[in-house]
């Protein structure tokens, strides 16, 4: 076991685990941070979604080693209130079925609107395919994330 100081949605915080231990528990099991989710634990489906230093990043492959003095937000450090435009996008288009994979959907999306501003459908598509829906609702995906990107 070793001490990780880490830089979590604006606070710091200090964890004590093996330097192997994915950055998704961390933020579930020593944060209280459960908004980002487990599915796949390969990287495959895009469920836990974070940002470190700005990029999406699939927090279950993701050891806490590798983290360092990073920045790291997940979905409750998007916004205090819930308002921000990706999220107020997908309450508009009433985007979530299950829900399950919404948080690291919106990651994903702030993280690609970051870096373009103005996508088309074909970028937001091929953006968007590393995070699975199991509801398949992504032409809502798609909408939301065009409807955010106007919105700014």
């Amino acid at each position: 076991m070793a001490i990780f100081n880490l830089k979590v949605n604006g606070k710091s915080h200090q964890v004590d685990v093996d330097d192997d231990t994915p950055l998704l528990w961390v933020l579930r099991d020593h944060l209280d941070l459960v908004g980002t989710k487990f599915s796949c634990g390969i990287a495959q489906c895009g469920a836990c979604t974070v940002h470190i230093n700005g990029n999406a990043t699939f927090s279950c492959v993701t050891p806490i080693s590798s983290v360092g003095k990073s920045e790291i937000v997940t979905i409750e450090g998007l916004s205090e209130a819930g308002d921000h435009p990706v999220q107020k996008a997908w309450e508009e288009v009433d985007v979530a079925q299950c829900g399950y994979c919404q948080a690291g959907q919106i990651m994903q999306a702030v993280a690609f609107l970051k870096n373009n501003p103005s996508p088309s459908m074909e970028e937001i598509d091929n953006a968007m395919n590393r995070n699975l829906c199991r509801c398949g609702t992504y032409h809502k995906i798609r909408e939301a994330v065009a409807l955010a990107a106007k919105s700014k």
